[in-house]
């Protein structure tokens, strides 16, 4: 038998878009014949990942897991709305966000994690996902929260089953009542979505491009310098209370700051995580109507 070296498994992953193991595989299989590993993985639907790996995906699920003092959030996107509500793909999420309890919150580390009874990693089993389903799947980002003498509470927005949903998001706090009052504030935390904790991990570059905009603003009203200087420390402490979780009016009475809330419960919030399913990716534009009139054209 050739030996199957790492350098022909590299070889045929390129050329077929196939995953490491499933490349190995189809080498062992087919005695280190390369055209005849091609042939077989496309026969088993594993040699066409590659060809999807080039269309939007801004679709999928979000998937939270907890395990008492530990969270993590996954996101996991495919090109349809459809496929979030397909089994496969709904355990494949699952699984994956019970992996990540464990990833460190590193993307590479959970891809490269073992994927329960299948002999394949993450990544690979995510690459025969994409040749079964038959749309194109990205391992967007995962984050893990840990909360030292307290609980995570975690909370789905859009749940379609327990733990995926189009909204994931996790709280650490500590305190008698840290899990209840802790999801009170993950579901105000999905409603707002707020920047930072508190004002002192608000990051400085939003901070300064808002000052740099409500300055500008200040200035057009012409106003003497002394007089928009004032004006903007009013402003910006307007806009800690609209971007800092801790300021923030708090959804669940309307009334209390989420941190005198949190005060009154006996609870102190450590950090937050907050996914929403597809935020940042540029979503490619449907014309319905340009399309059905190309279609007739061409019929």
């Amino acid at each position: 038998m050739a030996a199957i070296t790492a350098a022909l498994v590299k070889e045929l992953r390129e050329k077929s878009g196939a995953g490491m193991m499933d490349c190995k595989k189809a080498l062992n299989e087919t005695d280190g014949d390369l055209d005849a590993a091609v042939d077989w993985l496309r026969t088993k639907g594993l040699g066409t990942a590659a060809k999807k790996a080039g269309r939007i995906a801004a679709e999928g699920l979000v998937g939270v897991a907890v395990d008492g003092a530990k969270g993590a959030v996954v996101e996991v996107n495919a090109e349809t709305d459809f496929v979030s509500r397909n089994d496969q793909f709904q355990a494949f999420v699952s699984t994956v966000a019970k992996l990540a309890l464990e990833s460190g919150g590193d993307i590479e580390a959970l891809k490269a994690m073992d994927y329960p009874e299948t002999g394949r990693n993450v990544a690979d089993e995510l690459t025969n996902l994409i040749a079964t389903i038959g749309e194109n799947m990205n391992l967007r980002r995962v984050q893990v929260l840990e909360s030292e003498g307290g609980e995570v509470a975690a909370y789905v927005h859009g749940a379609v089953t327990e733990g995926l949903g189009k909204i994931g998001v996790l709280v650490s706090a500590t305190g008698a009542d840290a899990a209840t009052f802790g999801k009170q504030v993950a579901m105000h935390v999905a409603a707002t979505s707020p920047a930072s904790l508190s004002r002192d991990d608000l990051d400085p570059e939003l901070l300064e491009r808002e000052k740099q905009v409500l300055t500008e603003q200040a200035r057009e009203s012409g106003k003497p310098e002394e007089i928009i200087e004032k004006m903007i420390v009013g402003r910006i402490n307007k806009y800690y209370a609209e971007v800092c979780l801790l300021e923030q009016t708090f959804v669940i009475d309307g009334e209390s700051k989420v941190g005198k809330a949190a005060e009154a419960a006996g609870v102190d919030v450590k950090a937050f995580a907050r996914f929403g399913l597809g935020e940042g990716i540029e979503k490619k534009e449907e014309d319905f109507a340009a399309e059905v009139a190309a279609a007739a054209g061409g019929a």
